[in-house]
Formats: C-alpha cells, sequence, structure tokens
C-alpha cells in the first residue's frame, strides 16, 4: 500500500511551494523555467530565481497546451493559439475564422506545431505553412510520429493517420466508438488511444492490427511513454498501469504491470525523461516517484486534499513541476 509510512523515502523538504490562486491544469518547462497553465486566462512562468510572473493570454478558459522546450503553445475558448517562450514574450499564432474553440494541440519536431477545431486538424511545419484536414467527427486528440511527417487525428470511430507535406489522401484506422487523447509509441510503431469508456485502443501499425488494453475502473485521462519507449505508464486505476510495447506484438496476449497501489485513484503520470522512472499523482494530492524496475517509491507529496491535476519533469530529468486542482502547486529539486 503507496501511503506515508516511514519506510517509504521522501523528498518533500526539497520542494518549493507556489500557490496559483487559481487550478492548475498542465504543467511544461522552457529549460529550468517551469511553466504552470491555469485553467482560466493565464499561466505562470516560475524561475530558478525571483517571483513567478503570471501572464494572461486568452479571454476566457485555457483548453490545452505544448511545449517545445523553446516556447509553449497554449489554445483558449477564445479561438487562439498562442506562443510564449522563457522570457514571457508572448504572441499569436493563429486566430479561428469562425472563434471555435482549440481543444487540442500537439508540437512535433523541427518546429511543427498541430491544433484542432471542431472537426478541423490544422498543422503549421518549421517553414510556417499552414495545412487543414476536416474528418469525420469532432478531433478527440493530435500525436505526431517521431519523425514529424505524419500526424495522428483521433475521433469519433477510429484515427486518421495524415501526411500534412503530402496530397495522399489520408489513411483511417477504424474502431467503433469515441477516441480521445492519442500518442504514438517513440519508435513510431504503435499508436493508442483512450477511449470515452475506461479502455485503451491501440494500433501496430505494420499490419493495422488491433490492440485492447482494459480493466480500468475509470477512464485514463493520462499517459507517457517511458524512456525508450518501452512502457506505456497510464492513470485510470488506484495504481500505475505499464503496459509494454518492448517486443514486436506490443502489449497484445500480456497482462500489464501495476505498481504504487493506493486507495484512491492515479489522476496524473509523467515519465522521466532519461530513467525508468515515472511520477504518479493521486486524487488525494499524493504524488510518488516509482522506479519501475523494482517498484520501489519515493514520497515527493503527501496528501493534501484536492486531485494533482499536472506532472512535468525538466529536460534533464533534476526538476518535477506539479499542480492541483486547488491551486497549490510546486516544483521538486531531485539535484
Amino acid at each position: 500500500m503507496a501511503d506515508t509510512r516511514a519506510d517509504i523515502p521522501s523528498v518533500v523538504e526539497r520542494t518549493r511551494r507556489i500557490e496559483t490562486a487559481a487550478s492548475v491544469v498542465a504543467a511544461h518547462f522552457l529549460g529550468s523555467v517551469a511553466v504552470l497553465v491555469l485553467g482560466e486566462e493565464a499561466l505562470l512562468l516560475v524561475r530558478p530565481q525571483g517571483e513567478p510572473q503570471r501572464i494572461t493570454l486568452h479571454a476566457g478558459a485555457v483548453l490545452c497546451s505544448t511545449a517545445n522546450g523553446k516556447c509553449i503553445f497554449t489554445g483558449g475558448d477564445d479561438g487562439k493559439v498562442m506562443a510564449t517562450d522563457a522570457r514571457g514574450v508572448s504572441s499569436v499564432i493563429a486566430t479561428d475564422a469562425k472563434r471555435r474553440w482549440i481543444d487540442h494541440l500537439a508540437g512535433g519536431p523541427h518546429g511543427a506545431l498541430a491544433w484542432s477545431a471542431g472537426k478541423q486538424a490544422f498543422v503549421r511545419t518549421g517553414k510556417a505553412r499552414e495545412r487543414a484536414l476536416e474528418v469525420g467527427s469532432t478531433v478527440g486528440g493530435l500525436a505526431f510520429a517521431p519523425k514529424g511527417t505524419r500526424l495522428a487525428i483521433s475521433h469519433y470511430n477510429g484515427v486518421t493517420l495524415w501526411f500534412p507535406n503530402l496530397e495522399a489522401e489520408p489513411e483511417v484506422l477504424a474502431w467503433k466508438g469515441s477516441h480521445l487523447a492519442t500518442t504514438v509509441s517513440p519508435d513510431g510503431r504503435f499508436v493508442v488511444t483512450a477511449m470515452q469508456e475506461p479502455t485503451l485502443h491501440g494500433w501496430r501499425l505494420s499490419d493495422r492490427r488491433d490492440m485492447r488494453m482494459s480493466g480500468y475502473g475509470a477512464r485514463v485521462r493520462s499517459f507517457d511513454w517511458t524512456a525508450g519507449g518501452k512502457w506505456l505508464a497510464t492513470s485510470g486505476s488506484t495504481e500505475l498501469i505499464l503496459w509494454s510495447f518492448e517486443s514486436k506484438d506490443g502489449p497484445m496476449g500480456k497482462m500489464p504491470e501495476q505498481l504504487a497501489r493506493a486507495e484512491l485513484p492515479v489522476e496524473a503520470v509523467a515519465c522521466h525523461p532519461r530513467q525508468e522512472v515515472a511520477a504518479v499523482g493521486y486524487a488525494d494530492g499524493r504524488i510518488l516517484i516509482v522506479r519501475i524496475t523494482d517498484g520501489a517509491e519515493v514520497l515527493a507529496r503527501r496528501p493534501a486534499g484536492a486531485a494533482v491535476g499536472a506532472l512535468a519533469w525538466s529536460e534533464d530529468g533534476n526538476l518535477l513541476a506539479f499542480g492541483a486542482e486547488d491551486g497549490e502547486a510546486g516544483i521538486v529539486d531531485l539535484a
């Protein structure tokens, strides 16, 4: 049982606490600068020294965000896509002509950026060329393949695979149901979606074989690939669920690993960028750092009432940023 008993090592005392006065819906890093995305209008830039800098970007809710190491991109219900760098300088990347909500964002290599509004997905490459594609229903999620040349667009009844720089017709991976968040494995061999019901669905791209990953107690709202792409770490249960993608068959015919069991559900996961380690945030505000090879746990935050809504590692893996639904946030220095 994962709890606060004395035999679990703790790094709680290494936390810089931050009051945001708003729900934290996402976290990112731009170098050593932590970025806490707030649910309404703004984000906070937290530099190693000095007070956090609040930057108001949207006239309403911030619905999505992504980062590429140099800038953070946000989309709002005001129809705008905004970019902000580590200095706090912001600019408008795009404004939806119909003022539709910007529901999803995804960043790719070489400056590629994708966003969606309604049934349309948009891609801007590093050369600032913008293209659009309409799919059969509202976009549920976006993810670039590792090389950035292909975009996976999830929607009702499947996923569309689109090459924005080519004139070829997109390909559809079909499976009945509502497909929401989308991810492509780091080696480009698998596409996985979180569905409306408590399950994941995936495809092996070499032969389009379906994979169904079920057994969850709740919908999977957070997932992340471990360093090297061996495991897909997910929420959706009262423990950290890990599906193996090391072999050519991925998780087909295998049971997942289950680590860091607790009494309340896992709400957020974030994998260390260099080691097979995952940060796990729970519904009671607790955060554990879990070593996947042996299940060893380190307590990073004690239970605090509100659920953990955001987790992010710095690129070097020395800093872990977190945010909760009640506005409490912090940065754990693990160096």
